[in-house]
């Protein structure tokens, strides 16, 4: 398989124009819609998530709220999602794989987030008061989610900068994962999109996404990539 990201940007730009011209302009027209929605100020952890329905729904519901990162620590499990719930999410999503057994995983997930500048919210009704929609979002923020029953691990909660937490009105203690999900993604985007925080991704982000979805909407995708490159090299 051909890495598309080691292209240069002008080739990228060639590739997907050629491309272009085997899809409907109604497809390109989505890619270019939701391209306009896409962030990567928020993004999504996964702590040892191995229900498959549960790891689908919250992939579905990253895509429908423009969330592109999901970061996926593997402890003891194997993330696993069902096709016939994320109705293939997945593929329009950038994947992160954090895999060991113990704490380095997500000890390595969280390190690595912060490098880069995000505020890291662990998810979770037994730590702090603050509600979803108390967080502050002027910084970049990665917002944590543990397991069904087990919940987020003693590491992932010291490593937290915050915790957040959604209000219950019933007897219940907590909602499900997916639904969780949800319910945070609808109120930290909600506030975003009307903000004049730089959540919105670059030019050179969207100019790699749209070439990885134009490839993911094509039957024979990568042979149309090989194809295009070979007649390049040819014509040099």
């Amino acid at each position: 398989m051909i890495n598309i990201e080691t292209l240069d940007d002008r080739l990228k730009k060639e590739l997907t124009d050629y491309l272009a011209g085997f899809i409907t302009s109604e497809r390109l027209e989505t890619i270019n819609r939701v391209l306009e929605y896409r962030t990567r100020y928020l993004t999504v952890v996964l702590e040892d998530i191995y229900q498959p329905h549960n790891a689908s729904a919250v992939l579905r519901s990253c895509d429908g709220f423009g969330i592109q990162d999901v970061h996926i620590i593997e402890r003891e499990h194997r993330f696993s999602p069902n096709k016939g719930v994320s109705i293939g999410a997945d593929q329009w999503l950038t994947l992160h794989r954090h895999r060991s057994r113990g704490e380095e995983a997500t000890i390595d997930c969280v390190s690595r987030l912060k490098e880069r500048g995000y505020r890291v919210i662990a998810a979770t009704p037994h730590e702090g008061k603050k509600h979803i929609d108390e967080i502050g979002l002027d910084k970049k923020t990665a917002v944590l989610f543990g397991a069904e029953l087990e919940g987020l691990s003693d590491t992932a909660l010291e490593a937290s900068d915050d915790y957040a937490m959604i209000p219950i009105a019933g007897f219940v203690e907590s909602f499900n994962i997916s639904v969780s999900a949800a319910v945070c993604f609808y109120a930290l985007t909600d506030r975003l999109w009307d903000s004049e925080y730089p959540w919105r991704l670059s030019d050179k982000e969207k100019a790699q996404l749209r070439l990885e979805w134009v490839v993911q909407s094509l039957r024979a995708g990568e042979r149309l990539v090989e194809k295009f490159l070979e007649e390049r090299e040819g014509d040099s």
